[in-house]
C-alpha cells in the first residue's frame, strides 16, 4: 500500500520501472504487488528491494497522486434491468459520460487492476461508478474494453 507515500500504486509502478527497471505484477490506485519466483536470484531480489527502498526516501519525487473516488461498500452493486446478450446486441448509442448516469450500459467497463468488470451490459450506471472509473483513468488505471478508454463517452442502450 502506498498510499503512505502520496502516491498511487501505478505512480509507484511506473517510477520503479522507469529508474530501476523493476516491473511489478501489478498496481492499482492504492497497491502495488511484486512477486519473487523461481525465475529471480539474489541479485534481482536485492535490485528489487533497492528501488523499493529508493522509491520510499524519493516520495516527493513523483508528481502527487491525483485523487481516485473509491465507491463506498456497495457502489459497484449495480442494478441489472435488461439481460446482458440484449443490451450487448441491441441498438446502442455513445453518449457523453455525464449523460450516461441512470442509463443502461450496453459495454462492459473492467478496470485493470484488478481486472473484475466495474460496469456489465445490461446494468444500470451510478454517477459514484462514473466518478469511480473516471478519476481511476485519471490516476492512470486502464478500462482496455471499453469502447472509449478514456472514459469521455460510453455506450449506453438507446
Amino acid at each position: 500500500d502506498v498510499r503512505g507515500l502520496g502516491l498511487t500504486g501505478y505512480q509507484a509502478a511506473e517510477w520503479l520501472r522507469d529508474r530501476y527497471a523493476v516491473a511489478v505484477g501489478s498496481a492499482d490506485s492504492c497497491r502495488i504487488g511484486a512477486q519473487i519466483t523461481h525465475g529471480d536470484d539474489e541479485e534481482s531480489e536485492a535490485r528489487l528491494l533497492e528501488s523499493l527502498t529508493a522509491l520510499v526516501q524519493r516520495r516527493a519525487e513523483p508528481e502527487p497522486a491525483p485523487p481516485v473516488a473509491l465507491p463506498r461498500p456497495g457502489g459497484l452493486e449495480l442494478q441489472t434491468v435488461m439481460l446482458p446478450r440484449d443490451a450487448f446486441f441491441g441498438t446502442t448509442e455513445q453518449v457523453c459520460r455525464r449523460d450516461a448516469v441512470g442509463r443502461v450500459a450496453a459495454e462492459i467497463l473492467t478496470p485493470y487492476p484488478p481486472g473484475v468488470p466495474a460496469v456489465a451490459p445490461g446494468e444500470v450506471i451510478t454517477a459514484q461508478v462514473l466518478d469511480y472509473l473516471a478519476t481511476g483513468v485519471a490516476a492512470g488505471m486502464l478500462v482496455p474494453d471499453a469502447v472509449d478508454s478514456s472514459l469521455a463517452t460510453l455506450r449506453v442502450v438507446a
